[in-house]
């Protein structure tokens, strides 16, 4: 049912079924158009939380298959995801969303209307594109956006939103932790716009920045090198252990001449996201 590529990093490449995360855009999709037809909206808003997130989370399914069919290039996938931040723009309207960012130590800023029409648009398209491109290894599209979610989920009080998608979730993070599967471009796209839809309908703002800083910091230095030095980040495999003689990702940073299996990679850099997640979540709750 679903096209098989190879797995870099496993002896003798076995292929492994790709665009699984398909079948989670096709669950959450259910589940909120469910709550949403049971009236659980989980917002007091005149528009629904559950429809909103279903049409976002819906299109950056779709903006990731045409990634996976098309294979697009970045300076037009990186915009792309600005077209899913108009629903969220409007329900944060319609829901008079709190447009102050509150800041231990210093205070609260104040944006206006400049939340509605740059800040919201920023939080779609960074988070979308940063949690798609840390990935490449059994279990970085799934694992560490999970534990985002559930670090949201502690201090939202629409986390029905989102106990049965991150159930799900966890199921495919599973197998693709194993090797077993892939998500694809749809299932990274998808969760991404997951996490910037439901933190913006949650007002989690800044619980959410704090928590991605490792994805903004992957991200950061993948596009300072490429534009300096028009190189990319890669990893080397000796058929056992992943390494790299250079730092242009957080993945080689965590490698640089330091050999490791691709699942403690994976644990590492799970762990640094949830720690980040942590910190997100203690100045949330002291904010």
């Amino acid at each position: 049912m679903f096209p098989k590529v190879p797995d870099q990093h496993k002896v003798g490449k076995p292929l492994i079924p790709n665009g699984l995360g398909i079948l989670y855009i096709l669950f959450i999709t259910v589940y909120l158009f469910l709550l949403y037809f049971l009236r659980v909206d989980g917002s007091s808003a005149t528009v629904s939380a559950p429809f909103t997130l279903a049409v976002c989370i819906l299109f950056g399914g779709f903006m990731g298959l045409l990634d996976d069919w098309m294979d697009l290039k970045w300076r037009y996938k990186a915009f792309m995801p600005l077209i899913a931040a108009l629903p969220l723009i409007y329900y944060a309207q319609q829901a008079h969303a709190r447009t102050a960012i509150s800041l231990p130590f210093i205070g609260t800023i104040q944006f206006g209307a400049v939340y509605f029409y740059i800040i919201i648009p920023l939080i779609v398209m960074i988070v979308t594109n940063t949690v798609n491109q840390l990935g490449g290894l059994n279990g970085l599209e799934t694992i560490c956006p999970a534990i985002v979610i559930l670090g949201l989920m502690a201090v939202s009080p629409s986390y029905i939103l989102m106990v049965g998608p991150l159930l799900f979730w966890l199921i495919l993070a599973y197998f693709n932790f194993n090797g077993k599967i892939f998500v694809g471009n749809s299932g990274s796209f998808a969760i991404g716009m997951t996490i910037a839809s439901f933190a913006v309908i949650s007002d989690l703002k800044l619980s959410l920045l704090v928590s991605i800083i490792p994805y903004i910091f992957n991200s950061a230095l993948i596009l300072l090198i490429v534009y300096f030095t028009r190189k990319k980040a890669s990893v080397s495999f000796d058929g056992e252990k992943l390494s790299s003689d250079q730092r242009r990702s957080l993945i080689t940073v965590i490698t640089y001449h330091r050999p490791l299996t691709e699942k403690q990679v994976v644990r590492i850099i799970a762990l640094i996201v949830a720690l980040f997640t942590l910190i997100g979540i203690l100045i949330q709750l002291l904010s």
